[in-house]
């Protein structure tokens, strides 16, 4: 018998449950050792709930337990959970997390102390909900040196930005829609500021290019500068603005990983990604290009990967199954400013200036504009040469082009 603790019943931890509950006899049946859910550990009480005889308030019940094999964090954040993760882990017992900001800030270490202790450390649900994506990354792909990794890793932003684009809402208008539908929390700012997608690529690229990328190095702009002017303008050359998370492998092995909006080609898979879906598109040398798409949230989606990963850990319970990436430091990453694309560029300026500062450019038109508002774009620079063109002229909105 495999037993397995749920630490916090929120969301996901209370989705968790049910997904064992309801489909434990078809898990069980592929299984060696049956799965069975012990404890959930939680500060509120639950009375009326199914698994009201579960609850327990003190972590250190399932830290002595030796029957408890498995632990799922579901609290979040990076205090209390990575408390509790640290003690399951020396007490050899697998933990498995959907806790983002945990595995983009402190993997490395965790995934080094899951090893020491005869343990593992899975957190498939931490990026793309319940898309696959991280055991492909470790396992199906492993054969490939990948190359990049690019995608829609926010749901919340997404879907933001489908309902300017396709209803003609403002963001404060989609921002206000998203959070009444439960897709954005009172407080939207880890995912409309780009934070949530800046985790999500860090464990990506951590996992993909072998070694730790934090958060800190990943420079990361939001979707709050974005106005209906530039996806009216976008539309007009037949493209869309997305939220885009990228890691790519530059010179001497290092990473060059940020998130920013991007103009789109409708021609490119990810622009027909709307709503709250995600979508991941990776590049080997061997496999090319092969995406990923599905829910990138929700209580149900989310528990499936976290449910997956239980059935991983109780599989390979009296062993550490290797997944694990060297240490960050200052000598892996790589800034974007040398990254070359063309661009989008919104300003407050006369055409004439434009071209004078840039040179050959594209000129966009769109219903409505108000005088001395120019949209163009660009041919292909760097961040930093752009930047020294552009100097002088009044600049509203500047960004990258996805082909």
């Amino acid at each position: 018998m495999v037993n397995v603790a749920i630490l916090g019943f929120g969301v996901v931890g209370s989705g968790v449950a049910e997904v064992l509950a309801k489909n434990g006899a078809q898990i069980n049946r592929k299984m060696d050792n049956a799965i069975q859910l012990k404890y959930i550990v939680d500060i509120r009480d639950f009375p009326d709930s199914p698994f009201a005889d579960k609850f327990i308030k003190d972590f250190a019940v399932i830290e002595q337990d030796p029957d408890v094999n498995v632990v799922v964090e579901t609290i979040g954040g990076a205090t209390f959970a990575k408390d509790f993760t640290e003690r399951a882990l020396r007490a050899g017992k697998s933990v498995v997390t959907s806790n983002k900001e945990l595995v983009a800030q402190h993997g490395y270490e965790l995934l080094q102390l899951a090893k020491a202790n005869g343990a593992n450390y899975f957190f498939e649900a931490s990026v793309g909900g319940g898309i696959p994506i991280i055991r492909p990354l470790s396992q199906c792909l492993a054969a490939n040196e990948l190359t990049e990794i690019c995608g829609i890793l926010n749901g919340t932003t997404n879907y933001i930005l489908t309902r300017m684009i396709k209803g003609g809402l403002s963001f404060a208008v989609a921002l206000k829609e998203a959070q009444k539908n439960g897709y954005a929390e009172q407080n939207p700012a880890a995912d409309v500021e780009g934070t949530d997608a800046c985790r999500k690529i860090c464990i990506l690229a951590s996992l993909a290019f072998g070694r730790h990328v934090y958060p800190d190095q990943v420079p990361t702009e939001g979707i709050t500068g974005v106005t209906l002017a530039d996806v009216g303008y976008a539309a007009a050359c037949g493209r869309k603005i997305k939220l885009i998370g990228r890691a790519i492998r530059r010179e001497a092995g290092k990473v060059c990983a940020y998130v920013a909006p991007h103009l789109v080609d409708e021609e490119n898979p990810l622009s027909g990604v709307e709503d709250v879906f995600n979508a991941i598109m990776v590049k080997g040398d061997a496999i090319g290009d092969v995406m990923f798409y599905g829910r990138g949230a929700g209580k149900l989606p989310t528990a499936s990967a976290v449910v997956a990963d239980v059935i991983d850990a109780a599989k390979h319970i009296t062993g550490n199954k290797c997944l694990e990436w060297g240490p960050g430091g200052d000598d892996v990453t790589t800034p974007p400013d040398a990254l070359e694309s063309a661009w989008y560029i919104r300003a407050k300026a006369a055409s004439a200036d434009v071209k004078a500062a840039l040179g050959d450019v594209s000129f966009l038109a769109r219903s409505g504009a108000p005088e001395h508002e120019v949209a163009c774009i660009t041919g292909v620079y760097s961040e930093t040469a752009l930047q020294e063109k552009l100097a002088g002229l009044e600049i509203a909105s500047c960004f990258r082009l996805l082909a």
